[in-house]
């Protein structure tokens, strides 16, 4: 069993998505939880049967009756459905319970407006929290308390790295780099695996080369204290390969377009947010997943 911090507490998932099965298997293989500790609500019958199946959590289609009985209730719905979720939860989440939101964009004061309660961790995760190799961002105002604190961290730690901010901005912040960095990452082994196809390689030999390039290089950056200028020019001989395939980067405004796309995933995640501060408009929609 893990640290104890989540022992006989139930959990609640309100949206039984990718993000909902990944943080509830990240719980799972951590024994911090039993799988009877877990209920996931979904309006989807056989996604619920798929769950009990592979992890032996309890499943319902009913939101309220999941959240209603939890001393944890994870929001894992989609942004544009939470208002109608938050509408259906209202009054029915316990007072002494902690609401842990993995919902990107949405605001802490949205939230509580929302659902009428204090007590909310406003979390960032990003794709490799899926294998317990994530980073997130999280964020927990004065109503929550120290022991919810460490139940939310618990939760955090299962899935990766987390860090805690006390500025809600620096989840905007980290949505752009963290949050969508992984975008980026595929994206550059991507073209250096057509590159090397290109140049003769087969593709699975291209993949293999690239993977393992890429996660060696990252090893070897946390195991070292160098800047990564320093490590870059560790490999940079004078008038060799590396020099050569830089100046084609720099030239083609590597460090520019990179900043760009940060900059622009930053001042979308700040959109998202304000539009989830407008009121609805439209009729209600039941239900949701994530």
């Amino acid at each position: 069993m893990g640290n104890g911090v989540l022992r006989g507490l139930t959990i609640a998932f309100v949206g039984s998505g990718t993000m909902a099965e990944a943080v509830i298997q990240a719980l799972l293989n951590a024994e911090e939880v039993m799988p009877e500790q877990i209920i996931a609500s979904g309006p989807r019958v056989v996604r619920g049967e798929t769950l009990r199946t592979r992890h032996g959590i309890r499943t319902t289609v009913d939101n309220v009756t999941a959240a209603s009985e939890a001393d944890i209730v994870v929001l894992s719905v989609k942004p544009q459905v939470l208002p109608t979720v938050m509408v259906e939860l209202r009054g029915h989440v316990r007072s002494t319970a902690l609401v842990f939101s993995i919902i990107a964009g949405t605001p802490i004061s949205n939230i509580r407006a929302g659902l009428d309660h204090a007590a909310i961790v406003r979390t960032m995760p990003n794709t490799p929290a899926q294998i317990g190799a994530g980073m997130t961002v999280w964020m927990a105002p004065p109503a929550v308390t120290e022991a919810q604190r460490a139940q939310a961290q618990t939760i955090l730690q299962t899935m990766g790295l987390e860090m805690s901010v006390t500025r809600e901005d620096a989840l905007d912040m980290a949505t752009a780099v963290s949050g969508t960095g992984p975008t980026f990452v595929f994206l550059l082994m991507e073209a250096m695996v057509d590159a090397a196809v290109h140049l003769g390689f087969s593709r699975r030999q291209a993949r293999l080369l690239v993977l393992q390039t890429v996660h060696g290089s990252v090893e070897f950056a946390q195991q070292s204290s160098s800047h990564l200028a320093q490590l870059r020019n560790m490999v940079t001989s004078p008038g060799g390969t590396s020099a050569e395939a830089i100046y084609q980067l720099e030239k083609g405004g590597l460090r520019t377009v990179v900043s760009k796309a940060i900059w622009a995933a930053y001042k979308k995640s700040r959109l998202l947010g304000e539009r989830a501060q407008q009121p609805a408009e439209g009729p209600l929609q039941v239900g949701g997943n994530g």
